[in-house]
């Protein structure tokens, strides 16, 4: 009872609106750190959660936890004055709003729910100027590479972003409902699982078997804090090499991605539509 009573008291010291150049901010999310570093806000960032680990300057940050499993206390003890977090199942913004703290709750599900979150941060954070050049450079550069893509044929993708460790199990595929589905569009492919409406699926490797796709990208296995090794990536590749039926296996078209870009609905959005595009139409890079 002391504890929840010191929460609040210090949750309550900290909620009066801070000046813009002194706010400290606390992310909840790796997506909503980078942005906050994309728009020259670093340094007022007190706390991010145990995944944000780009850019380099957020993994010396204190850890407040993960998205899930966000640990309160410490969230009140960094005094923010705003805490932004990603919509979520675990109501914390009611839980946060509960300990006197002021919070920017955001969706990123989709490119646009991306340009409407640096807008918002932007204003919170009083750089709606800053918040409407990243959105301008964000846009050009997915202009630039859908205009790359424009009359080349659309190849058929699958996109994995998690699995059984070791096997081609338990796959969990991109999903018509999440925000790659559009950057695999504008990169001119065609996601196998565009009709799906969830997100991110659970798939079989017969569907995949069944669907044929002419590109597989493969982001390992689940639950992982950082990306694979280019050992593990070899490993993922031989995983899918025995299956000669795929196309994308006979015309050597699986890639083991190592980094979080493609996952992360950010700021790196145009980078990662960028190497969708390569891996989609390496021939115009010749």
């Amino acid at each position: 009872m002391r504890l929840a009573a010191f929460l609040l008291a210090l949750g309550m010291a900290t909620a009066g609106a801070a000046p813009a150049a002194t706010l400290r901010i606390v992310s909840t999310a790796p997506s909503l750190t980078e942005i906050l570093f994309a728009l020259g806000l670093g340094e007022r960032v007190v706390g991010v959660t145990t995944y944000c680990n780009y850019p380099e300057e957020a993994r010396r940050v204190p850890r407040i936890g993960t998205y899930i499993q966000p640990n309160l206390e410490t969230i009140v003890s960094l005094r923010p004055d705003l805490v932004v977090i990603e919509s979520n199942p675990i109501r914390l913004r009611e839980r946060l709003e509960g300990l006197g703290l002021k919070v920017l709750e955001l969706d990123q599900r989709t490119v646009s729910d991306v340009f409407r979150a640096i807008e918002r941060v932007g204003q919170a954070a009083g750089v709606p100027e800053r918040a409407r050049a990243l959105e301008i450079r964000i846009r050009a550069g997915l202009e630039e590479v859908g205009r790359k893509a424009a009359g080349r044929p659309r190849r058929r993708m699958a996109f994995i972003v998690g699995r059984t460790p070791g096997a081609l199990e338990g796959l969990i595929a991109v999903g018509s409902a999440s925000y790659l589905n559009e950057l695999i569009r504008m990169a001119g492919g065609e996601n196998i699982f565009g009709a799906v409406a969830a997100p991110y699926p659970r798939v079989s490797l017969e569907e995949i078997l069944a669907r044929d796709p002419e590109v597989i990208v493969d982001m390992g296995e689940m639950g992982r804090a950082s990306g694979m090794s280019e050992a593990e990536a070899r490993r993922a590749v031989e995983l899918w090499n025995r299956y000669a039926s795929i196309t994308a296996v006979r015309e050597r078209r699986v890639y083991a991605v190592t980094a979080d870009l493609y996952v992360v609905p950010g700021p790196r959005m145009a980078d990662a539509a960028r190497e969708l595009a390569r891996m989609l139409h390496p021939e115009a890079e010749r």
